[in-house]
């Protein structure tokens, strides 16, 4: 498992985790869609929004491996702004690419700038 260094490891100032520590080799959680509600709360809608701008300031449009990026946070944005970035798709693996969809990001975060990132 890739470690991604220079990504947060969570959103400062809570405990709204971005990545993970260590490889869990038996059971690799799998990424999977998870619906967002128009009633969440604002600290987890922040939290989305300080994610996806993260792996934009870290990736930009770029495919990119998961790895060691939560799945749980990955799956709020999964399948949305964040896709697959190869045919076929493993969402069981930590050498999974993804990439980010700009377009589809900036209509649903349209407080961030798409504009740069690295890559």
């Amino acid at each position: 498992m890739i470690k991604h260094r220079g990504f947060p490891g969570r959103l400062p100032g809570t405990d709204y985790q971005f990545t993970i520590r260590r490889a869990n080799p038996r059971a690799v959680t799998p990424l999977q869609r998870r619906e967002r509600h128009a009633d969440r709360r604002p600290a987890d809608r922040q939290a989305d929004s300080a994610f996806l701008q993260a792996l934009w300031d870290h990736f930009g449009a770029a495919p990119f491996e998961r790895g060691n990026l939560d799945a749980g946070r990955l799956g709020w944005l999964f399948g949305r702004e964040v896709l697959p970035a190869e045919d076929p798709f493993d969402p069981a693996s930590y050498e999974a690419l993804l990439r980010i969809d700009p377009v589809q990001a900036s209509a649903s975060f349209p407080e961030l700038d798409f504009s740069g990132g690295s890559a």
